[in-house]
Parts: C-alpha cells; sequence; structure tokens
C-alpha cells in the first residue's frame, strides 16, 4: 500500500493463490450475553470488590454470573448475606448442615445460621483483565 492508497481496509476480495483452509473453522462474533444465558430473569452479573476468594482465583474486579435459580451444591461459590452484609464464599456440606468455607486455608469454615441467606450461586466468572 502507498500513501496515496486511500481505502477502507482489507476485505479479502483482493487476495490470490489459494483459499485458506482455515476459513471453515472461523467463528462468528461471540455474544457473551448468549454464552453466560443473561437473559434468563434470574442471571445476574456482580462485581467482586474484595479478596475473599482469591485463593480459589477469584480476584478484586471480576464480574461472576450468578444464578438465583440454582440449587447450591458442595464445593460451589455463592453469594451470601449474612446479617445484612453481602459476602462471597464456598459452600461445603458436612454431617447434614452447610457451612461457609473461606477463602483462606488458615481460617475455619463458618456454619451457616439462622442469619445467613443464600441470594445467588456462582455459574460463570468474566474476567476483564489478563
Amino acid at each position: 500500500m502507498t500513501g496515496s492508497d486511500k481505502g477502507g481496509g482489507y476485505t479479502g476480495a483482493e487476495t490470490t493463490g489459494f483459499v485458506s483452509p482455515a476459513g471453515d473453522h472461523i467463528e462468528g462474533p461471540i455474544d457473551l450475553s448468549q454464552i453466560l444465558d443473561l437473559r434468563r430473569p434470574h442471571r445476574f452479573p456482580v462485581r467482586v470488590l474484595g479478596e475473599a476468594l482469591v485463593e480459589r482465583g477469584i480476584l478484586p474486579g471480576d464480574i461472576l454470573i450468578t444464578d438465583t435459580a440454582a440449587e447450591p451444591r458442595h464445593g460451589s461459590v455463592a453469594i451470601i448475606m449474612v446479617g445484612g452484609e453481602v459476602l462471597v464464599a464456598q459452600l461445603a456440606f458436612r454431617r447434614g448442615q452447610w457451612w461457609l468455607r473461606p477463602g483462606r486455608r488458615d481460617q475455619p469454615p463458618v456454619p451457616v445460621g439462622e442469619d445467613t441467606q443464600l441470594w445467588a450461586v456462582v455459574a460463570a466468572l468474566v474476567r476483564e483483565r489478563v
């Protein structure tokens, strides 16, 4: 291309030679709303503010895709409300009772009490910066 060329960019129409065999495998635009199922009324994105689950790989600024209709499972991460405070915690089911496992291994699990409400289970994680 010379300095006098004007154009709107490469369209592929000027290609000579063989067609790329990879052309059949090019994916179209990625729709995160569809992949993450955000059109469902019980799916919500929630941004992480603290460092409670850094050891689990959940970093401040990450976006958790939560599902308020999902059933809690042992080992899942959930949004919990305890005494009016919103927390992100890993769930554990032991000895017939639910427990909240803190992100740091040096802290003991906390039994789920009467003042604890499960708001949503985390279904996916979106990270804006790598």
